[in-house]
């Protein structure tokens, strides 16, 4: 039975979830939470992302998020494949990475394991999107995404994490990045 699951609707908003492979907490320094805010931006500034809910969790990922063009699959793909170059550079060229080596090697050793990856996996391939099909849906997707920061006991409030939309729909003025708050099925 194949793992890989479908954005049916292309026209459709989802929720999705991705994680590093071994769910690696690699997101604990402030460079590699950049990287994926200032792909994210990019993504909605220059790709047609529309972004509705985010999360960076330090080896996941939550995103609430629409293609304007039509075409999720390519979106994700192109962002997990971008981010993935571009934070193992930056581990690989991080002189205060502890865990440089071994990092390094889990993503070897993941990619040894894959047929479709060469020389470093950073992303674990499965993803599972959830089409957001009601506003009930929506709001549960996007309560879950900011309690996940507080369910994991790294803040006591939603809004005290950092990189979460929970900031932008507190109307908090410490956003990371702007989002497309107008959500209409």
């Amino acid at each position: 039975m194949s793992r890989k699951y479908k954005f049916a609707e292309k026209k459709g908003a989802y929720f999705i979830s991705f994680a590093t492979v071994n769910w690696i907490d690699v997101f604990v320094r402030d460079r590699y939470f950049g990287c994926i805010v200032e792909s994210l931006d990019y993504c909605r500034k220059y790709k047609g992302m529309e972004i509705f809910g985010y999360c960076i969790m330090p080896s996941h990922i939550h995103l609430i998020f629409r293609s304007q063009r039509e075409d999720p699959s390519g979106l994700i793909r192109d962002f997990k494949g971008f981010t993935s170059r571009e934070i193992t550079k930056i581990i690989q060229e991080n002189p205060q990475e502890s865990r440089r080596e071994w990092i390094l090697w889990m993503f070897e050793r993941a990619a040894k394991k894959n047929s479709n990856v060469k020389h470093k996996q950073f992303w674990q391939q499965n993803n599972k999107p959830i089409e957001i099909w009601s506003t009930k849906v929506f709001e549960q997707k996007l309560e879950y995404i900011h309690q996940n920061p507080v369910e994991s006991g790294f803040v006591t409030d939603a809004v005290d994490w950092k990189y979460s939309s929970a900031r932008n729909y507190s109307n908090n003025d410490q956003t990371v990045l702007e989002i497309d708050i107008n959500y209409d099925l």
